[in-house]
C-alpha cells in the first residue's frame, strides 16, 4: 500500500554514520510532535539526485525554517558510509539537512515507494518523492512519475505546497 496524505508515517528505523560508527535512528523520534520534510532519492550521487534534488532543499532551507519546519531529512536506499560520503561531497549537513540511509528499505517498502530498474543498476530503490508531515501525519505528498525527474518533488514545489 502506498502512503497517502492523511496517513501516519511508520515507525521505521533508518541509519546514519555517527562518531562511533553506524547509528540506528527511529523515524518516530524525528517526527513525533514536530514538523518535518522528508525527501527521498533513488540513489546517492546519481545525476538528478546530486545535481537537482538535494540542492533544491539546501538552497531553500531558510524558507522551510520560515514555514516552521523543524527538520529536513534526505532518505536514500544506501548504507550509512555512502550517505556520509555524499553528505561530505554536497555540504548537506552543513546546510542543515539530515542525511539518513534506508539500506534494508524498511521505510521505503513500508510506505510503498520501492521500485526496481535493473537496466540502470537500481534494484530495491526508492521512488523520488518529497513529503511534509506534522506530528508524523503526512500533510503534503509529492511523488515523481519518473525517477529521473525532479519537478514536483523538488524543494521549491514542496515549499509552495506547505
Amino acid at each position: 500500500m502506498t502512503i497517502s496524505t492523511g496517513d501516519r508515517l511508520p515507525d521505521a528505523t533508518l541509519v546514519r554514520l555517527g562518531a562511533e560508527g553506524p547509528e540506528q535512528v527511529k523515524l518516530s523520534d524525528l517526527t513525533n510532535g514536530r514538523k518535518v520534510v522528508i525527501f527521498a532519492v533513488p540513489g546517492a550521487f546519481t545525476p538528478t539526485c546530486h545535481s537537482a534534488h538535494l540542492p533544491s532543499f539546501i538552497r531553500n532551507k531558510a524558507a522551510f525554517d520560515g514555514k516552521g519546519v523543524d527538520e529536513i531529512i534526505c532518505v536514500s536506499v544506501n548504507d550509512p558510509f555512502v550517505m556520509k560520503a555524499w553528505d561530505d561531497a554536497s555540504g548537506a549537513s552543513e546546510a542543515g539537512i539530515t542525511m539518513l540511509g534506508d539500506p534494508a528499505t524498511e521505510l521505503t517498502a513500508a510506505i510503498g515507494m520501492d521500485f526496481d530498474a535493473p537496466p540502470a543498476g537500481l534494484v530495491k530503490r526508492s521512488k523520488r518523492y518529497a513529503l511534509y508531515a506534522d506530528d508524523g501525519v503526512v500533510k503534503v505528498l509529492n511523488v515523481e512519475e519518473s525517477p529521473g525527474q525532479c519537478e514536483i518533488s523538488g524543494g521549491e514545489s514542496l515549499l509552495d505546497a506547505i
